[in-house]
């Protein structure tokens, strides 16, 4: 490579870095303000259909006194945690007041207790979705999309995630999206095994990661045999299970329980078809939740118009996440709470991908630069 084609490769990855940190900041900002951490004395519910709640707030989860199964969710607040035990009074509150953190509109920013720790989980919030910015540009770029494309689908994704933060938004919605985009990633372009630290922080974050891992069968497949594929998924699926179960031991005696049963609560949602035009607050603009009538429209026809464009494997992985994701929304989550179907994102932020180019052709894995695989179909 010749000094010029060093020196442009240089610009356009810097310009890259420099905007995927102004779209996560924007994205950052749009969750933020519509639901900060879940704080008593700021957020008001104004977008829940349930109003505020405190058994699932920031302070309860860095004391690990909220319910289960939020409880669960602790790399954000074990982060937290350690450094407020590790950093000295001195230099938590340079940093504190370097930061700006007192522009906030928290009462727990000015609170002793939860100070530098509030301002940790802030910023390792805002890194997360910097880093979902980079790992789905990364996802796009081994799926070999058009070099404008890999930069648009991602932005565009990151923008929509405070849309999909309707009803219910966590400060551990990001980390999940930036661990999905990375699981996809590597398992397009490593061997399983380096994935095993990756999906138990992501069990950490969120316990649902368990079964993230088994929708990435077929991308493992793409590469390894089917055994190897099977081995794979099994161990990983496993990692995250002992993950799992150690963090709902440390918290067993916590109120509340491994899962909230919402099917009742999905039917009369569902009974009542004027609940599908309610309108929510983001980006300070009123607008429709993304589990309204409109928004679903556009989505079924983006994915009329891009499944038939996607990779196979994109396409199996994406059909057992479906498989997994929407039973389970309808019997455990909160009806119209569209974050519930992450395990869709990465399918999404593809189709999006997709629909952005010209649509001439099947983007085919096969056929990509430095590709190991060597088995056409990942049955």
């Amino acid at each position: 490579m010749d000094r010029r084609a060093l020196a442009d490769k240089i610009f356009r990855g810097t310009c890259c870095f420099v905007l995927f940190f102004i779209a996560a900041s924007a994205s950052f900002s749009g969750y933020y303000h519509k639901w900060h951490f879940r704080e008593p004395g700021v957020f008001a519910g104004a977008n829940s259909d349930n109003g505020p709640k405190t058994r699932f707030g920031i302070a309860d989860m860095l004391d690990g006194a909220a319910a289960r199964p939020f409880v669960y969710r602790q790399l954000t607040p074990a982060i937290a945690n350690w450094l407020d035990s590790v950093t000295p009074k001195r230099i938590q509150v340079a940093l504190w007041v370097r930061l700006g953190m007192y522009r906030l509109d928290s009462p727990l920013v000015f609170d002793p207790a939860y100070a530098y720790r509030y301002t940790i989980v802030y910023i390792v919030t805002f890194l997360f979705a910097w880093l979902a910015v980079i790992a789905m540009y990364l996802v796009c770029r081994s799926l070999e999309m058009p070099p404008a494309t890999q930069i648009f689908a991602p932005v565009v994704m990151i923008l929509l995630i405070p849309y999909f933060l309707s009803v219910g938004g966590y400060f551990y919605d990001y980390p999940e999206l930036a661990f999905l985009a990375l699981a996809v990633w590597m398992g397009m372009k490593f061997d399983w095994w380096w994935m095993l630290p990756l999906v138990a922080l992501a069990t950490w974050n969120k316990e649902s990661f368990l079964l993230v891992t088994l929708t990435l069968y077929p991308i493992l497949r793409s590469r390894h045999s089917r055994m190897s594929a099977l081995v794979g998924t099994g161990l990983l699926a496993s990692t995250c299970a002992a993950v799992y179960l150690a963090i709902k031991s440390r918290f067993s005696q916590n109120l509340g329980g491994a899962l909230i049963v919402q099917w009742r609560a999905q039917l009369d949602f569902l009974s009542h078809p004027l609940r599908l035009i309610r309108m929510e607050i983001t980006y300070g603009i009123t607008t429709f939740r993304a589990f309204s009538i409109l928004p679903l429209a556009l989505l079924a026809w983006i994915v009329w118009r891009g499944w038939r464009l996607l990779p196979q494997e994109i396409r199996r992985h994406g059909q057992i996440a479906a498989a997994i994701n929407i039973p389970l929304f309808f019997l455990f989550c909160m009806p119209g709470e569209t974050r519930d179907f992450s395990m869709l994102y990465i399918v999404f932020m593809s189709l999006l991908a997709v629909t952005f180019t010209d649509g001439t052709k099947e983007l085919s894995p096969s056929t990509r630069v430095g590709s190991a695989r060597t088995i056409i179909d990942p049955a």
